[in-house]
């Protein structure tokens, strides 16, 4: 072929030339296998797992905990704010355990600090009722003393269910009760008072019952308010229950009755014994009479 033409190909490489299209592709190489080595080592740094990442960084975030009845292999739920309440739930702030709760008779919930003495002034209730029981209907009201956080009327609707139930006194047709309303002239008084005020309308001295007693001074029953809200220890039942104690305890004083005590073991307690101060092998209990009208009677205390 002629000198000076061509034929439309690339001529073939010098040696030269071949010299430095492989020392270009050498370095090629050596800048991408760089370049790998750096991506392999930022992916390594990404996917340490969380237990060894949590002990240099308290701003990883720790695995969602799997709720009760879920999968664990289920997706997770989607998250709720803590602006809002998750389904089903209520937005409203979650109950104080230290506020107090109605109860049944005016009472507060135990949660609640029972006040160990107020100013000695008592509020009356304004229910009246119908007489209750076959015999003379003795007359009482409720007072209560003011900042005892016990609502008067309350205390007179339970006091009222109490000489009413067939358990109770009424049981004996010798006996009738009715609730009176306040300015009303009644035959005796129920006060539930703080245990200071008790203290000093009952005139308690024995160091044990100081604070912690109900009496009848008179013709008033003093309710002491410690054992309206928590019951007694002695007494294995609702509080509820323990305040029919109270009231037919103290209004069998207030109808003539004295004290009894145990009449064996395993029988239930007389609600005129002393029941605060034990049970002596009696089971408790806070009515007069049984189911079928039998009087729960014991020995009399002299």
């Amino acid at each position: 072929m002629p000198a000076g033409h061509s034929t439309g190909r690339r001529s073939a490489l010098g040696p030269r030339a071949k010299r430095r299209a492989e020392r270009r592709r050498r370095l090629r190489r050596t800048v991408l296998g760089s370049a790998a080595v750096v991506a392999v080592s930022a992916t390594a740094y990404a996917i340490v797992p969380l237990d060894d990442a949590a002990s240099v960084s308290d701003s990883v975030a720790a695995p969602a905990a799997v709720a009760p009845d879920q999968d664990p292999g289920a997706a997770p739920s989607p998250s709720v704010s803590s602006g809002s309440p998750a389904p089903g739930q209520s937005s409203a702030a979650p109950p104080n355990p230290g506020a107090a709760s109605s109860k049944p008779g005016g009472g507060s919930s135990a949660a609640a600090p029972v006040a160990q003495s107020g100013p000695g002034v008592f509020a009356a209730s304004s229910r009246s009722g119908q007489p209750q029981g076959k015999g003379p209907a003795r007359r009482w009201r409720i007072e209560v003393e003011e900042g005892s956080g016990v609502d008067p009327d309350a205390a007179a609707q339970s006091v009222e269910a109490i000489l009413g139930d067939p358990r109770g006194w009424i049981r004996d047709p010798a006996y009738g009760f009715q609730l009176v309303g306040a300015g009303q002239p009644v035959d005796f008084t129920v006060k539930i008072a703080t245990p200071t005020t008790t203290d000093r309308l009952c005139e308690v001295v024995t160091p044990e019952l100081v604070g912690e007693t109900n009496c009848r001074a008179g013709h008033t029953v003093v309710v002491n308010l410690k054992r309206w809200q928590e019951g007694s220890p002695q007494f294995k039942g609702p509080v509820e229950e323990y305040r029919a104690l109270i009231v037919n305890h103290e209004v069998g004083h207030e109808i003539g009755r004295g004290h009894e005590t145990c009449p064996g073991p395993g029988k239930p307690a007389p609600a005129m014994m002393q029941q605060i101060k034990g049970l002596l092998g009696c089971q408790a209990n806070a009515w007069p009479f049984d189911g079928k009208g039998t009087y729960l009677s014991g020995p009399n205390v002299p």
